[in-house]
């Protein structure tokens, strides 16, 4: 039987992160992972250049059953000091965005950067190791798994959610909370394109490519961000966000001229230019073909002297609240991250420890905590991670 003094399941983001950390400190760490590689999500993120962290990351960025929770871990560890970390590795980054910031070459230097730590530290990774059973013995845990039974003091369950299976997602650490008698909120695909209704797609499909600055609303969350049309429904970082706030059956309020198109200014483009179609003017403020369609489905074909004062109000509330109602989300093969997890009632937002568990530990996106688009998730996994590691 092999002894450690941690064990951390999963060899992403949170997983690493707390591994090395707990090791600098002294404490013996082994991570263990199903997968063939670690940090393939870290990998596949931002396009392959990995949103590593956002600057201006706050609890208000992040979305859970109870919000006061990773104020504490957010405060401890925050974008500066994984940027200073970054730095130290000699990472080249740059601001996409404001506060968005990117690896300037490639993810797998983020990756590369996680597993030198943990070398340094001597914290050990194992890959393709399969858990297939924890039992809390005396004095600590006892594992079984495909390279033998281990014994450690702590487990630190940093295992992910359920987001794009392929990548080797299961719901391995809600298993685990169930076991030991902690709650499990209901979890769904956040962060994720949405699919509509037989009609609306057979209308929208031919436009698959599209984007467009717009403002979307759903349940008092508001986001100014590019939408994306797609031949399944509608994507971009607007919807991404918004899927997250929506429901089953909800509308979407989507204003697709945040910033024109406003009443005063459609009665000015009749009486300025009352021979022309209001086609001409909607084709410069969105993709002509996109605006070939508004047109044609709200009968706004005929040149603007025909549009009188009501007429111009009601286009205007047509453009300014488009409303769409999805038949659902493309669900967690595509999905960024997983909604619900682990109650964070059950764990400490200081140690990241069970409530009624001691030595049992639950970091990153297995919890309650889900962060908008942008960085913030990563900031999370590198907060809970670090916080942790100082406790296990």
């Amino acid at each position: 039987m092999t002894d450690v003094d941690v064990i951390v399941i999963g060899a992403g983001a949170a997983g690493l992160m707390c591994a090395a950390t707990a090791a600098y400190r002294g404490r013996r760490v082994r991570v263990l992972d199903h997968a063939n590689m670690a940090g393939k999500k870290i990998l596949m993120s931002g396009g392959g250049r990995c949103n590593f962290t956002h600057l201006n990351s706050t609890p208000a960025n992040f979305l859970s059953a109870n919000p006061h929770f990773c104020i504490s871990a957010l405060k401890r560890y925050t974008p500066q000091h994984f940027l200073e970390l970054v730095e130290r590795h000699g990472i080249d980054w740059y601001e996409k965005s404001p506060g968005q910031l990117f690896c300037r070459d490639s993810s797998r230097d983020i990756l590369d950067m996680l597993m030198r730590e943990c070398e340094w530290a001597s914290a050990e990774v194992w890959l393709k190791t399969s858990i297939e059973q924890i039992e809390a013995v005396q004095g600590g845990y006892q594992l079984l798994t495909s390279a033998g039974r281990l014994r450690c003091e702590s487990v630190v369950i940093a295992s992910g959610g359920l987001s794009i299976p392929t990548l080797g997602a299961t719901g391995f650490g809600y298993d685990i909370a169930r076991q030991f008698g902690m709650e499990v909120l209901p979890t769904r695909a956040g962060l994720v394109p949405f699919t509509l209704q037989p009609a609306q797609k057979e209308k929208l499909a031919p436009l698959s490519g599209l984007s467009a600055e717009v403002l979307v609303q759903c349940h008092g969350a508001r986001f100014a961000e590019p939408m994306l049309i797609t031949h399944r429904g509608l994507s971009g970082p607007s919807m991404l966000q918004i899927s997250s706030y929506w429901q089953p059956g909800d509308e979407l309020d989507i204003d697709l001229l945040p910033a024109s198109g406003k009443d005063a200014e459609l009665r000015a483009l009749r009486d300025r230019s009352p021979n022309t179609r209001p086609e001409t003017w909607l084709a410069t403020q969105l993709p002509k073909r996109f605006a070939q369609l508004l047109c044609e489905q709200f009968g706004w074909q005929e040149n603007w002297q025909y549009f009188d004062n009501a007429r111009l109000s009601a286009m205007a509330e047509q453009l300014h609240h488009w409303r769409i109602k999805p038949s659902g989300t493309e669900g967690y093969r595509t999905a960024e991250v997983t909604l619900g997890g682990v109650s964070t009632e059950a764990v400490s937002s200081r140690t990241f420890a069970a409530n009624n568990q001691p030595g049992l530990f639950f970091i990153g996106e297995v919890l309650d905590v889900t962060g908008h688009l942008g960085g913030h998730n990563f900031q999370w996994a590198w907060a809970s991670g670090w916080c942790a590691g100082q406790y296990v």
